[in-house]
């Protein structure tokens, strides 16, 4: 079975970058169609973000690299310091956090 590709995000201020679980990425568990992964790996972010840099493979070029292992709660908080997710695929068990839209109401009760 050929590992799926999960398309690049694209977050509501702009930032991307490439969230995948397979058997050829740097996750848990390292197989293709998990049910969940509990890491994930990063590739190429658009820009430096000092969430992920302590999984950075190369923190001279932290734009130009892949990020092995991170918490898929570390990938959802860079997610939602990013305004939610615009475009793109994440990983079974990367909550797909979209952006609030202003005018929707939050219910009283």
């Amino acid at each position: 079975m050929r590992s799926k590709l999960n398309k690049r995000i694209v977050c509501a201020d702009g930032f991307g970058m490439s969230v995948q679980g397979n058997e050829n990425a740097y996750c848990t568990p390292r197989v293709n169609g998990a049910e969940a992964y509990t890491q994930v790996e990063i590739g190429f972010p658009s820009e430096k973000e000092s969430l992920i840099m302590p999984w950075c493979e190369l923190p001279e070029e932290p734009t130009e690299t892949v990020y092995g292992y991170v918490p898929v709660s570390v990938v959802v908080n860079v997610i939602a310091k990013h305004g939610g997710m615009v475009s793109g695929e994440v990983p079974p068990g990367v909550a797909r956090l979209e952006p609030v839209n202003e005018k929707q109401q939050i219910p009283e009760g």
